[in-house]
């Protein structure tokens, strides 16, 4: 069975879309355009709700900026604060907030997404993220991006020390006996007393373990170390491959690293992203399409597509060749990606925003639910993907007609879920519950530090 999610957002993902008559109005900051989109998802049974988040708004792009491009992130909600109140109107989609290894804190951020598992009866899920962004350093106080190795590196022991907090307690350690007048049982709290090279971290968490365990861990990475950090701690892999070749390849990749961590194939959901265009036929699906399209300014694409690439692309001939990326401190998987693309197909640079922008960087798949559908499907027998990150280019209608026209298809062909099953996240996704290392029916107690 696939697994499926989406973001989000009031805004789609087309950067033209929401200046559509049939887009909503006023849609940044919107709480009750949001509870909308997560009710419409989880009406089609999707397994998550995904917030993407950086922590600085990126004015080097100000065509992009003033458009309100998801890119730029212009105005957006804190994640874990905004998924605890949509998990008040929503009982079983999943919530994904992004938070960063390199510039969070690893005892706060336990306890955020403990508090989230806990508020949501066990649907939370980390985005761990090493900050694409240079710009963020300059918000905490800090005058350059830390450098790629010591990102990946310090997001090894951060993961590894939330992980430790999360196991603090026992899962029977709150007794709240009144006859005996215990609340809690001291014999089951273990202090992690963690002193690494990046972090120094005592504990115990001062939150029960989460319900699920282990809030449901995604990772991003598509270079060696990013696919090896995956390979080790991820529960599931976003992925740009914008071909089913090259998504095959990409899947055959990362779960042949597993065995060398302990882990099975199915221990590990790889999902990319799909851009998704679909109508009630397939010629109004590309009508709406070239609607949106049309409503892309030139200064707008290539802005967009520098920020895409982290590179400045303005003072270029439009028609002229996308240069190749040069080594830089953030991310860096999208780009080559993009440039892939552009090289092989020989695209200008105004031909490569065309083709890139509605698309995010990932696989397009357009027409009306059946099509779609067989897509879809096609991707996922192939093993190109356990499931997708399903962009949506416009709301409220993409979503509602992606629910509406594709899921049944789905559906009829076996591909997935009819309804909601298990009590939590990860037992609705097929992921291993992880068992606590340090309280187990087997062992004893680990002996308390000072």
């Amino acid at each position: 069975m696939m697994n499926l999610i989406t973001g989000l957002s009031g805004i789609g993902y087309h950067p033209g879309s929401w200046r559509h008559p049939s887009s909503w109005t006023r849609p940044l900051m919107n709480l009750e355009y949001l509870i909308e989109v997560a009710h419409t998802a989880e009406r089609g049974k999707l397994d998550m709700l995904f917030l993407a988040d950086g922590n600085s708004v990126r004015m080097s792009a100000p065509h992009v900026l003033a458009a309100g491009g998801l890119l730029s992130r212009p105005a957006i909600h804190e994640p874990v604060t905004l998924l605890t109140a949509i998990a008040q109107h929503t009982k079983n989609i999943g919530l994904l907030a992004t938070a960063t290894t390199t510039y969070e804190e690893p005892f706060t951020l336990a306890r955020k997404f403990a508090s989230l598992d806990h508020l949501s009866n066990g649907r939370a899920s980390w985005n761990v993220v090493t900050t694409s962004n240079p710009g963020d350093a300059y918000n905490f106080s800090r005058d350059s991006h830390m450098a790629r190795v010591d990102r990946y590196e310090r997001a090894r022991e951060f993961v590894q020390v939330v992980k430790g907090l999360w196991d603090s307690w026992a899962d029977d350690a709150l007794t709240q006996d009144r006859e005996t007048g215990q609340i809690l049982d001291p014999a089951k709290i273990h202090v992690l007393n963690h002193k690494g090279k990046h972090l120094s971290v005592k504990g115990p968490l001062n939150c029960a373990r989460p319900p699920q365990g282990y809030p449901v861990l995604f990772m991003a990475g598509q270079s060696e170390p990013g696919r090896d950090l995956s390979a080790s701690m991820a529960d599931c892999q976003f992925a740009v491959t914008p071909t089913k070749e090259e998504a095959m390849a990409y899947y055959a990749d990362l779960k042949a690293r597993l065995p060398k961590y302990g882990r099975r194939p199915e221990d590990l959901r790889v999902m990319p992203g799909a851009t998704i265009y679909v109508g009630r036929t397939s010629e109004e699906a590309d009508e709406f399409f070239e609607e949106l399209q049309s409503r892309i300014p030139p200064e707008l694409g290539v802005d967009y597509l520098s920020g895409l690439m982290s590179m400045d692309l303005t003072q270029l001939p439009i028609d002229g060749p996308v240069p190749e990326p040069q080594e830089i401190v953030g991310g860096s998987s999208r780009r080559y990606v993009i440039y892939d693309m552009a090289k092989r197909e020989n695209l200008t640079i105004r031909q490569t925003y065309e083709r890139v922008i509605p698309t995010v960087g990932h696989v397009l798949m357009k027409g009306n639910g059946k099509q779609v559908a067989e897509q879809m499907i096609d991707w996922y027998r192939s093993k190109a993907c356990d499931g997708f990150n399903v962009h949506i280019p416009h709301q409220p209608s993409g979503l509602t007609n992606f629910v509406d026209f594709v899921i049944p298809e789905l559906q009829h062909a076996g591909a997935f879920r009819k309804e909601y099953e298990g009590r939590n996240l990860r037992e609705r996704m097929g992921l291993p519950v992880p068992s606590n290392p340090y309280f187990t029916e087997a062992a004893e107690p680990m002996p308390q530090s000072a």
